[in-house]
């Protein structure tokens, strides 16, 4: 079955990642207000967001962006400088090429269809954060906890998940969590 075909839709809302398919719809709300698309994708992908409303279903004439955040302040991790450099970027360039790859979703399958089964045989390390939006989707606790039968020599802290969780970190676990460590011991175990 197709990707996009086993993507959740109801009467009311569609999964995000069909609602970015019809090119120029998703393009016209990201690029209405270009800055603040980045401020609410920045701050309502992260751990300090309020509330954690799910951003994975579409109300069904309505925007990606509703279920976001524009904060008033900006967190610490995150400056104004950011801001003005993503903006600047997206501003120049559009959203379409990032979606673009949602829209490729189905042929991205077919191209894979060899290595349908394939298993990751080299050790790895999964970090997420705990309160990353993904993580959170509906399905993922199962996938998480079963993510050694598709990559067997994943290490983490000893969890039934396998998986390393940065307290208070969201999707943007590289910038919000900059100063985290992960034991060295678990590195250099990731990697034997």
């Amino acid at each position: 079955m197709r990707p996009t075909a086993a993507m959740p839709r109801t009467d009311e809302a569609i999964f995000y990642q069909l609602y970015f398919q019809t090119p120029g719809v998703a393009e016209a709300e990201l690029e209405r207000d270009v800055r603040a698309t980045i401020r609410r994708l920045a701050y309502s992908g992260s751990g300090n967001a309020p509330g954690r409303d799910s951003i994975a279903m579409v109300s069904r004439g309505g925007g990606f962006l509703d279920h976001t955040t524009d904060p008033d302040t900006l967190p610490p991790w995150l400056s104004a400088a950011d801001i003005e450099f993503y903006a600047g970027e997206f501003g120049r360039t559009g959203f379409r090429g990032g979606l673009s790859w949602y829209r490729n979703i189905d042929r991205n399958w077919e191209l894979l269809a060899p290595f349908a089964g394939a298993v990751v045989t080299v050790p790895a390390l999964y970090v997420a954060g705990d309160r990353d939006l993904v993580v959170r989707f509906p399905g993922m606790e199962q996938l998480i906890a079963n993510l050694s039968t598709f990559v067997p020599q994943l290490r983490a802290d000893g969890h039934a998940a396998r998986l390393r969780a940065l307290d208070a970190a969201g999707a943007g676990t590289r910038g919000e969590r900059r100063h985290a460590r992960i034991p060295q011991g678990r590195l250099k175990d990731a990697v034997r």
